[in-house]
C-alpha cells in the first residue's frame, strides 16, 4: 500500500506541471492560434519563478515571477504573429530557442543554490487518513490550482458569453469579424493567459518538484503538453485524465528501471507520444472529415423560432449560424 500511495504521489507531481500548460495552451489554440513555444515558456518561468524565491524567499512571489515571464515571452510571440503576421510555427520554434539560451542567462547566478519547497496542505485527522489522506489531502497549493484552473476554462469556455465568442474566433474568425468581435484582442489576452499558464508550469518544477534550478530542467515538458491538448481533443474535462495519463507514462519510466524490467527508457519516454499518434489516427476515424462542408441551399431549415419552445438560450456559430442548444442544429 505505501509503494502504491508513493506512485500515485509521484504521478501527481509529474502531472501537475503538464496539465497547467496544457491548460492555457487550450485557450490559445481555441482562439485559432497556434503557440509551440511552450517550452521556451516553460523554461523561461523556472528560470525567473526560481530567481524571484531565492531573492524573496517567498514561494508565492516566485510563482508571480514565473508567471509574469511566461506572459511577457508570450508577448513577444503575439507581436511577432498577430502584429506583424509573422508565420507562427517559425516564431515558436524561435521562441522555444530564445527561452531556453535566455533562461540560462538568467539562472547561471542560481545553479546550485536551493530553496525550500512550497508547503504542502495539512488539514489534521483528513490528511493523517491512510493512503487517501496524502492524497487528498496533501497536495501543495499548485496541485490544486492546476484542478481548479481547468474547471474555471471549462466554466468560460461553455458557460459564458465570452467563451462563445472566444470559440467562434477560433472555428472562423472572418466570420466573428463581420459580426464585430475583436479578434485581434481576444487571440492577444488568449497567447497571454496561455504564456502565463505556461511560466507558472515552469515555476513549479523549482519551487515545489526539486528545490533547484538547472538548465533545460524542464527537459521537453513542453512539448508533451502540445501534444496533450491534441490528445484531449481540445475539451478541458479530458484534459485533466490525460495529464494524468501522461504523468503516469512518465514515471513508469523510472519504476521500470527500479524494477529491473530491462526496457529501454528512450521506449518509455517516447510513449506520451505515441499514444498521441495513436489517439489522433482513431479520433479521425471516428469522426471522418475534418471540414465538414456546409449544407447546400436546398438543405438548409428555415428559422425554428416559432418551431421551438423558447426554454433554452441560442448560440451562434462562427459562420453565423443559429445554433439550437437542446439538438444542436444549425439554422440561417
Amino acid at each position: 500500500m505505501g509503494l502504491l500511495e508513493a506512485i500515485i504521489l509521484s504521478v501527481i507531481a509529474a502531472s501537475t506541471p503538464l496539465l497547467l500548460a496544457a491548460a492555457g495552451e487550450l485557450m490559445v489554440e481555441r482562439s485559432g492560434v497556434l503557440n509551440l513555444g511552450v517550452e521556451g515558456m516553460m523554461i523561461m518561468g523556472a528560470a525567473c519563478g526560481f530567481a524571484g524565491a531565492y531573492l524573496t524567499d517567498s514561494t508565492l512571489v516566485g510563482a508571480l515571477f514565473g508567471i509574469a515571464a511566461g506572459a511577457a515571452t508570450s508577448a513577444i510571440f503575439a507581436v511577432l504573429t498577430l502584429g506583424l503576421a509573422v508565420n507562427q510555427v517559425a516564431t515558436g520554434l524561435a521562441l522555444t530557442i530564445l527561452g531556453i539560451g535566455l533562461s540560462g542567462l538568467i539562472g547561471a547566478g542560481f545553479v546550485g543554490q536551493r530553496i525550500v519547497l512550497a508547503p504542502s496542505l495539512y488539514i489534521p485527522f483528513l490528511t493523517d487518513l491512510p493512503f487517501i489522506g496524502r492524497i487528498l489531502f496533501g497536495q501543495d497549493a499548485f496541485v490544486y490550482f492546476s484542478i481548479l484552473l481547468v474547471a474555471a476554462i471549462w466554466w468560460f469556455l461553455y458557460r459564458t458569453r465570452g467563451g462563445l465568442v472566444l470559440r467562434a474566433i477560433g472555428d472562423n474568425h472572418t466570420s466573428a469579424h463581420a459580426l464585430g468581435y475583436p479578434v485581434l484582442k481576444i487571440r492577444l489576452l488568449a497567447v497571454l493567459f496561455g504564456g502565463g499558464c505556461a511560466g507558472l508550469a515552469g515555476a513549479y518544477l523549482p519551487l515545489a518538484y526539486t528545490p533547484f534550478f538547472i538548465p533545460g530542467m524542464t527537459a521537453g515538458r513542453g512539448w508533451i503538453a502540445l501534444a496533450l491538448v491534441v490528445f484531449s481533443s481540445w475539451l478541458p474535462i479530458r484534459l485533466v485524465g490525460g495529464a494524468y495519463l501522461f504523468g503516469a507514462v512518465t514515471i513508469l519510466q523510472l519504476h521500470a528501471q527500479g524494477f529491473a524490467l530491462g526496457i529501454p527508457s528512450q521506449l518509455m519516454s517516447s510513449l506520451p507520444y505515441l499514444a498521441t499518434v495513436v489517439v489522433l489516427v482513431l479520433i479521425s476515424r471516428a469522426r471522418g472529415p475534418a471540414v465538414r462542408p456546409h449544407p447546400q441551399p436546398s438543405e438548409r431549415c428555415s428559422c425554428p423560432i416559432d418551431k421551438y419552445p423558447k426554454r433554452a438560450r441560442w448560440g451562434v456559430c462562427a459562420s453565423g449560424w443559429i445554433v439550437h442548444p437542446l439538438s444542436n442544429r444549425r439554422y440561417l
